[in-house]
């Protein structure tokens, strides 16, 4: 507090001229230089932008309303001396065997999957409000990124950390952090999405998790074998001892409770449909939704309650997400989420200009047109021709928040469902990105390009935040209460483009989101009977060397 209280005495007396954008200057010198004394992606500290994917690191969890909750729901249950990793039995559980070098007998963190455990542990529990909200690509590294920006200080090294609202925020008393392995079952598994079939089970290469390579925390600095955490032997291009994980399976180790291979969307190994949180406690009769920034049947909100073979299914995924027959369920389709909100709007094969990166995924049943949503199925499932659905979407010379918020409304009033279907075709469907000065004006990334909003871009679409409290609108109407992922998916998109500033822009914008999270349960609920639990599917390979140089003054 003292250091805190001198350091505004001497900003009193000293005058501090602020850059007008400095992050965006930051960012555009990194990639028209290709270095950056700042940070680096990679393995490379002289190469801004030599890895641009995800990695295998281990991912902080922040969890509310859990400390003192008991057993199954404290987030303790899973860490330290309950770590499964600590455990040949429990490793064998949860990989079907034990990994080459990942028992660790001094493990403090939990596994990806126990975060299912510990959804389904709160719902037996009582709770009635279960919220799991993932910051895509979100490692501690890009937190610690944007607390630093944030506070303009640099003000920890290692642990939780404080500079965003979901480090900050206690929840009178009841959260807790912590931190798992994301590791995969496998990499490397084909699949046939028309037969939904799997050719080798088992894939390739069987993942785990070597702390002595990766490190036995989430800041743990680089070890000699630097490649490792990025899936590459020492040599830097052939594989290494383990995989990096992807959004598909790592999103259905939370909301399953089962790891797989990369690109699965709840089904195991070998291709078996496996049971969401969603559909478990929708059956019991509690309401169920799926958020996202990005299109409303990427990989993340898809593990929210789709089951299919290949995440590049897109249709048939959407068609899980809103109950229609689908290539994985075409007799008997899935009841569908009560509530879905997200991205897509726009997007064509026409216009990302790649239609065959966009189909390829698909299978023989897809339908030209919108790569997420078919015409025929938006009609089918609309309220306004007999379906289920109050639809709200982007249109011209509209407020996307308000129509939005209107047809939330309307679901509510007439006892319907909620679809909401917005973005920017132009940018593969997603939301604009906010930059890290709050602003939409994205500078170039490791492609050198960067995207460019227009006024109706920013004005018909809504935020994160909107959509979140949209959904919980509805979804709190529940008597009994309601099961809701939230995604920040535009922080994965800034970190596979190298861009610091996008990346600071999508961990805030999360941000408002969990505000709009927590101001609801503090209004309609309260943290003996909601569970709300923050974290990142898998991480990127961001790396700040200089940490300080992230304080925009001059």
């Amino acid at each position: 507090m003292a250091s805190r209280l001198l350091c505004l005495c001497l900003l009193a007396v000293t005058p501090t001229v602020f850059a007008e954008d400095y992050l965006r200057d930051l960012q555009t010198a990194a990639i028209e230089s290709g270095y950056s004394p700042v940070a680096h992606w990679g393995v490379n500290p002289k190469n801004y932008k030599e890895w641009a994917t995800h990695s295998n690191r281990l991912i902080p969890i922040y969890t509310f309303g859990t400390h003192g909750a008991g057993e199954g729901v404290d987030l303790n249950s899973y860490l330290g001396k309950n770590s499964a990793y600590r455990s040949e039995a429990k490793l064998k559980a949860i990989y079907g065997r034990v990994p080459t070098n990942t028992l660790n007998s001094n493990a403090e963190y939990c596994d990806q999957t126990d975060l299912a455990t510990l959804q389904r542990a709160a719902f037996k529990a009582g709770k009635k409000h279960v919220i799991l909200m993932i910051f895509d690509g979100m490692d501690w590294q890009t937190t610690r990124n944007a607390a630093i920006y944030n506070e303009r200080r640099v003000s920890y090294s290692e642990g939780r950390g404080t500079g965003t609202d979901f480090q900050n925020y206690s929840a009178n008393g009841t959260t807790q952090f912590g931190f798992m392995c994301v590791a995969p079952h496998n990499d490397g598994t084909d699949s046939d999405v028309d037969t939904q079939t799997i050719a080798n089970p088992g894939g390739k290469i069987f993942g785990g998790y070597n702390f002595a390579k990766g490190g036995a925390f989430p800041w743990s600095p680089p070890r000699a074998d630097i490649y490792y955490l990025t899936g590459r032997a020492l040599d830097g291009k052939s594989k290494g001892e383990h995989p990096y994980p992807d959004s598909a399976n790592t999103a259905q180790a939370m909301t399953s409770g089962v790891k797989s291979y990369n690109n699965s969307i709840n089904v195991d190994y070998a291709g078996k449909q496996v049971s969401p949180i969603a559909h478990e406690v929708q059956a019991a009769g509690f309401a169920v939704g799926a958020v996202t920034s990005v299109p409303i049947s990427h990989a993340t909100p898809a593990c929210s309650y789709a089951q299919n073979v290949d995440r590049d299914d897109y249709q048939d995924l959407t068609r899980d997400l809103l109950g229609l027959p689908s290539i994985s369920h075409p007799r008997k389709p899935l009841p569908g989420l009560d509530v879905l909100i997200g991205g897509g709007f726009g997007d064509s094969a026409k216009t990302t200009g790649d239609p065959e990166k966009k189909t390829q995924g698909q299978g023989k049943n897809f339908v030209p047109g919108n790569i997420w949503l078919t015409d025929s199925d938006r009609k089918t499932i609309d309220a306004a021709n007999g379906g289920k659905y109050v639809v709200a979407e982007r249109r011209a010379g509209t407020i996307g928040r308000d129509v939005l918020f209107a047809a939330a409304t309307s679901a509510v009033s007439s006892k319907h469902r909620l679809l909401g279907f917005f973005g920017n075709g132009k940018a593969k469907g997603h939301l604009p990105f906010a930059t890290a000065d709050g602003d939409f004006h994205p500078t170039i990334g490791r492609t050198n390009k960067a995207e460019s909003y227009t006024a109706a871009d920013l004005s018909e679409n809504p935020t994160l935040a909107d959509m979140t409290a949209a959904a919980l609108t509805v979804l709190g109407k529940n008597p009994k209460g309601f099961w809701l992922m939230v995604e920040a998916g535009d922080v994965d998109w800034a970190n596979h483009d190298n861009n610091l500033d996008n990346s600071i822009g999508a961990v805030n914008s999360g941000d408002r989101a969990f505000q709009v999270i927590t101001a609801w349960v503090e209004k309609h609920s309260n943290w003996q009977e909601t569970v709300v639990i923050v974290t990142a599917d898998h991480g990127h390979y961001l790396w700040l060397d200089q940490p300080e140089g992230l304080i925009p003054l001059k």
